[in-house]
């Protein structure tokens, strides 16, 4: 229940992103403004991940919070190639279920390419997929430091002045397993990235 009202949570503030980006973008000139000016050339933007684990990741895990970095690489009308590469922190339960046992958290840097296309102005899908590196291996019994890592996304872009913009999405990113023993040694989440871009 507490995972369902947090996943809510993070839905509500990405509407009203977009509400924000809409209120943005009400004459035609603006509408446009970000989709044009990322095509004319490389555009790189500095971001805020937070997200909150799912499946039976979530028994011992609660939530994550990192950084990231990304360029956006114009290879046609309205799309994009991506590189991504940022560091992620998620948090592990204290006190698991009374025993008084406290997961270590997981730290990870996740390195992904992927596309990014606008389907209409300001609104984007993206997939990305990559590498996530374990930077803590030696907390846990793990056998694997890296782990296949995949993200799709959906997020609006808006300009806020001159070159510069705001790019916030949702995201669902998922590992394979850091350990070939234990099927739970997946990480996954449902996440949010608000990020500047110029």
């Amino acid at each position: 229940m507490k995972s369902t009202l947090k996943i809510a949570t993070l839905v509500l503030a990405f509407a009203g992103l977009s509400v924000a980006a809409k209120a943005q973008t009400t004459t035609p000139a603006t509408s446009s403004t970000s989709t044009k000016a990322t095509s004319s050339g490389v555009r790189y933007s500095i971001g805020v991940d937070a997200g909150i684990p799912t499946g039976s990741f979530n028994n011992a895990y609660k939530w994550n919070l990192g950084g990231s970095v990304q360029a956006d690489i114009p290879v046609a009308s309205q799309l994009f190639v991506t590189v991504n590469a940022g560091y992620n922190n998620v948090f592990g339960e204290k006190n698991l279920g009374g025993t008084g046992v406290n997961v270590p958290n997981i730290q990870l840097l996740p390195v992904k390419a992927g596309l990014k296309f606008f389907p209409v102005s300001n609104f984007y899908v993206q997939g990305e997929a990559g590498a996530a590196f374990l930077l803590n291996k030696a907390d846990y019994f793990n056998d694997k430091s890296t782990a296949f890592v995949y993200a799709p996304q959906v997020g609006v872009q808006f300009p806020v002045s001159g070159s510069s913009f705001i790019d916030a999405g949702v995201r669902y990113e998922a590992t394979t397993k850091y350990s070939s023993a234990f099927n739970n040694s997946k990480v996954n989440f449902v996440g949010v990235r608000v990020a500047y871009g110029f």
